[in-house]
């Protein structure tokens, strides 16, 4: 999968409704910490044209070695079975009704993420941060330790995975994680003189005109989705899976596990569940706009969590489930530079957009480096011209 870009969201603290990637009208943020917003990796006609142009550019001068070859990276096959196997995940389980343009365009699109990943997996291997049988078995069994067997096996079957598959799938992930921790996360360093300038530059942000409250949120959803968005790739298969998973996830919690560690290995909301489900300081004014939500808020003391409680689209149609946290409920006021969370907030915001700057660097001398051909999308110029 290639690299995920962010934008940094400047640290706010007003707020007013969105409508979220189901469909769902939700309370819309502008936090006083730094969350991630994730821009989709499914630009269809974008990805398109770069494709066309870079093929365009080498006017079919390759020739795929076999018909279940898609692609190859430095000689290195992408097998259709590969393709069609990503694809039918990035449906999310649901069948689309989707022109034959459009399913090419969507394989285009997970084509040029397969892509991606095998030059990160290359270059990991490169440098001997593949990773260890024995770091795949770890993570499987914490994958496997909410279900039954029986309820794992059928997890398995809604994502039309083998266990084989999975385990693929998590040392990819963890190899990924690995490098970028490497030649990323260990050369950043945000000083302290970098903090207080930041504060310099945006303090009436931090100025309160409102009560707010600091929430965090573990979504799951029964519509289809390309990206959960979560460490585990875990995504609920329908209306009943989505209600199993938010009970099991809700009984966790009650047991005593950490919300966010929950959240960002099971929410299904890619806004929130890479940053813990953080939301961020909801105001009180937006929050009364769900007034369910806002009533179990209410009931609750910093730390605590609601029940389940629905997600609601605009015809009041559920399309999923939620468990919210109160974190904190400020009062209204002006946070001066020496409140621990404003440190730990512009940390987090300065932290996170250097890495994306240097993600998205490193993943540029990636493609540089690297020989690609894309048979599948020569194919598709090639039908195309017909």
């Amino acid at each position: 999968m290639p690299l995920s870009e962010h934008r940094l969201v400047d640290i706010s603290l007003s707020a007013g409704t969105f409508r979220g990637p189901t469909g769902v009208t939700r309370l819309q943020v502008k936090p006083n910490i730094w969350v991630p917003s994730i821009l989709t990796h499914f630009r269809f006609a974008a990805l398109f044209l770069l494709a066309a142009v870079a093929i365009a550019s080498v006017a079919g001068c390759h020739r795929a070695p076999s018909a279940d070859v898609v692609a190859t990276v430095n000689g290195k096959d992408i097998k259709r079975s590969d393709l069609d196997l990503a694809y039918q995940q990035s449906l999310g389980g649901a069948q689309q009704n989707l022109s034959p343009e459009e399913a090419d365009i969507r394989r285009l699109t997970v084509l040029h993420s397969l892509i991606d990943d095998e030059m990160v997996q290359q270059q990991a291997a490169k440098l001997n941060l593949t990773a260890s049988d024995e770091d795949v078995n770890a993570k499987l069994t914490e994958i496997k330790t909410p279900y039954t067997q029986e309820e794992f096996d059928n997890q398995l079957k809604a994502r039309n995975l083998s266990l084989d598959d999975l385990k693929r799938e998590i040392r990819r992930s963890l190899t990924k994680t690995k490098l970028l921790n490497k030649e990323i996360e260990s050369k950043i360093e945000i000083t302290d003189a970098e903090i207080s300038a930041y504060y310099g530059a945006h303090k009436a942000e931090f100025n309160l005109i409102e009560p707010q409250y600091h929430m965090a949120q573990i979504v799951v959803t029964n519509q289809p989705s390309q990206q959960p968005g979560n460490l585990q790739n875990n995504k609920a298969s329908g209306d009943a899976d989505a209600k199993k998973k938010i009970q099991i996830l809700h009984n966790r919690l009650e047991s005593g596990e950490d919300f966010s560690a929950v959240a960002m290995n099971f929410s299904e909301d890619p806004n929130t569940a890479s940053n813990g489900g953080d939301m961020g300081f909801v105001a009180e004014s937006a929050l009364k706009g769900d007034p369910e939500v806002f009533t179990a808020i209410g009931k609750l003391k910093p730390d605590q969590f609601t029940d389940v409680l629905p997600i609601l689209d605009p015809s009041h149609k559920v399309v999923g489930y939620a468990i919210y946290k109160l974190i904190s409920h400020d009062p209204a006021g002006q946070r001066e530079l020496n409140d621990p969370r404003v440190q730990q907030a512009i940390h987090t915001s300065l932290h996170n957009n250097r890495a994306q700057l240097l993600e998205n660097a490193y993943f540029e001398m990636l493609q540089d480096a690297s020989k690609v051909n894309n048979y599948f999308a020569e194919q598709v110029l090639k039908q195309g011209a017909h």
